[in-house]
């Protein structure tokens, strides 16, 4: 369940009080504990995290003060508490136990379901779906280990004790090492305990020693079990198929009941979803089977369908008319053609009902996984373009006898400290206005952003002009980073990639693209690549009036489909200049 990462993981937020209360309750009847153990298992300072599997099944995982996850539960509105490991090393005996050999543990470990041939101790009172925990198996030993993994019955325990016996014994739901775990300080387990210590909850909770025993010459007798447990499992434990449950007419009748209430307050509550009336049979194919519940990976497969023809109705106008009578809907039939004209869903038993992870639910959710994989796989990280300058000429000897560094390649932000630094060292900031520099009281600095353009008598100028001059004064060069590719270093200025349509011949229109080399972008790549995205020809020839550099032209006017091209490799908007897109 936890072998993969926990998607949309939220932030703990601490729990309420009153819900703490609550949820120690909760666990006190469920598991028939003393308020002093319940108090130690769901302790004060509880904090509560909403999480998906990687099966995109919901659940809220419950973290102790010092962050160890210590319950979870699975499933939209599930009160079902399932104990970490954590929370069994402080009561192993909070949960019957298996029992498996040492070999089994990695396997369970790296997401597999325990195997009937893998189990060696086991109580005989033990029922399918029920919450188990696993351990280590320790051969001639009242000593049991500690709790390894949580899990489901997959089966009956006299299942398990039956002459060569295969499949699942129990569904794995979370494991020492695992994701979940891994949220919590990740320490080691604790030493076995002996038996004597744990407190049964059940009186054939565990078999007695010589049955261990027995069960510990079973497993030699049945050898290569043990020496080939891991060749077995790699084969059959993930493949196996699950066990099947066959359901009667009326459990299906029952569960297309829920589906209605389930499609009535999660669907048709809303009156723009609503398109009613409408044909029965349009009514129970869009809102009624999508709305069913849907299959957990962690339970046994139902093997029967769920629809009308497996239910205890004979029709769907019987189940409709069962419906009516409770006064969920009203029918009405036209033309020999049933009507569902309108749904009660504010009647008390839409209101009470829960509702579920359904269908419809894991179909939306696996359209909008595929969605972001889809998008994950398009988006292009983007580059990153940085400006840079380096003292040249007039401002290196600024630089040097200021006592700043000369060789070096200074963002904008670093001019602007550079200068910070020196206007403050020498006291030149303007006493009656900081947004101003006593240039004149320094020849340096005078001499360095001085202009010709300039009046002799100019002595103030504001903060960011000097910084502007001065950046003018130094050689301008370029750094862009791009993803899985060396940082890409260039003396000269950057500019932006030019999009320009133009109008010739009359009234037809090109659009033209110049200035995408800097950005590590090849001509007859662009060239190709919009032919298909505009459906329209393209063409490549040398940038007039430039002694290097290609132009790409396209046929029509195209700066949006141009410029979702470009950002979709990496280029930055801010480095994209259009022109002409607009009306005349």
């Amino acid at each position: 369940m936890f072998k993969k990462p926990l998607g949309n993981l939220k932030t703990s937020a601490p729990l309420r009080s009153s819900d703490r209360r609550k949820l120690k309750q909760r666990v006190i009847q469920a598991f028939s504990l003393n308020p002093e153990v319940g108090e130690e298992l769901v302790p004060d300072g509880l904090l509560s995290a909403k999480f998906n599997t990687h099966t995109d099944e919901p659940g809220v995982a419950y973290l102790g003060p010092g962050g160890d996850p210590l319950w979870f539960t699975l499933g939209i509105g599930s009160e079902d508490m399932i104990p970490t490991v954590y929370t069994l090393w402080k009561k192993p005996d909070l949960l019957s136990f298996l029992s498996t050999p040492s070999a089994v543990i990695p396997v369970l470990v790296g997401g597999a379901d325990l195997m009937i041939p893998g189990v060696v101790q086991h109580p005989s009172s033990l029922q399918a779906g029920q919450l188990v925990s696993i351990t280590e198996h320790i051969h001639h030993s009242t000593r049991i280990g500690a709790p390894l993994a949580v899990g489901r019955m997959a089966v009956d325990s006299h299942v398990l004790s039956g002459v060569a016996a295969k499949g699942k014994a129990v569904f794995v739901m979370h494991a020492w090492n695992d994701h979940l775990f891994d949220m919590g300080h990740k320490g080691n387990p604790p030493d076995p305990w002996e038996m004597s210590q744990l407190v049964e909850k059940d009186e054939q909770a565990v078999k007695d020693e010589d049955d261990a025993e027995n069960n510990a010459e079973n497993i030699a007798s049945k050898e290569p079990l043990v020496d080939a447990l891991n060749s077995h499992l790699s084969q059959t434990q993930l493949d196996d198929p699950a066990p099947t449950i066959e359901l009667t007419k009326e459990d299906v009748s029952s569960i297309l009941h829920d589906a209605l209430l389930q499609a009535m307050k999660t669907i048709l509550s809303s009156p723009q979803t609503s398109a009613l009336p409408m044909l029965a049979s349009t009514f129970y194919s869009t809102y009624v089977l999508p709305s069913r519940p849907a299959q957990s990976p962690s339970q046994p497969t139902v093997s029967t369908p769920i629809d009308i023809k497996h239910s205890s109705h004979k029709s769907l106008a019987s189940f409709l008319k069962s419906a009516e009578k409770q006064g969920l809907l009203k029918l009405k039939e036209i033309k020999s053609d049933l009507m569902v004209f309108s749904v009660a869903t504010s009647h008390a038993n839409v209101v009470a009902h829960r509702p579920y992870l359904s269908l419809k639910d894991v179909s939306l959710r696996n359209e909008k996984r595929g969605q972001r994989e889809e998008e994950e796989r398009t988006r292009v990280k983007e580059l990153e373009v940085t400006e840079l300058w380096k003292p040249h000429l007039q401002s290196l000897k600024f630089f040097a006898d200021a006592g700043f560094d000369k060789s070096a390649l200074y963002t904008y932000t670093d001019i602007k400290a550079t200068l910070d630094k020196y206007v403050t060292d020498r006291q030149l900031v303007n006493a009656h206005d900081q947004s101003y520099i006593n240039v004149g009281a320094d020849g340096l600095l005078q001499t360095t952003i001085y202009k010709s353009d300039n009046p002799a008598n100019t002595e103030f100028f504001k903060r960011e002009e000097v910084i502007e001059r001065l950046s003018d004064k130094m050689q301008s060069w370029y750094r862009i980073c791009a993803e899985g590719r060396d940082p890409m270093l260039r003396k000269g200025q950057i500019k932006p990639i030019s999009v320009v349509v133009k109008i010739r011949q009359g009234r037809k229109a090109t659009t033209l693209i110049t200035g995408f080399e800097p950005f590590l972008l090849e001509a007859v790549d662009i060239s190709e690549e919009l032919k298909t995205r505009c459906a329209s020809s393209t063409s490549v020839s040398p940038a007039p009036g430039k002694s290097s550099g290609m132009e790409v032209l396209v046929q029509g006017k195209q700066i949006k489909e141009v410029t979702a091209f470009l950002a979709s490799r990496g280029v930055p908007k801010r480095w994209i200049h259009t022109e002409g897109g607009g009306k005349k």
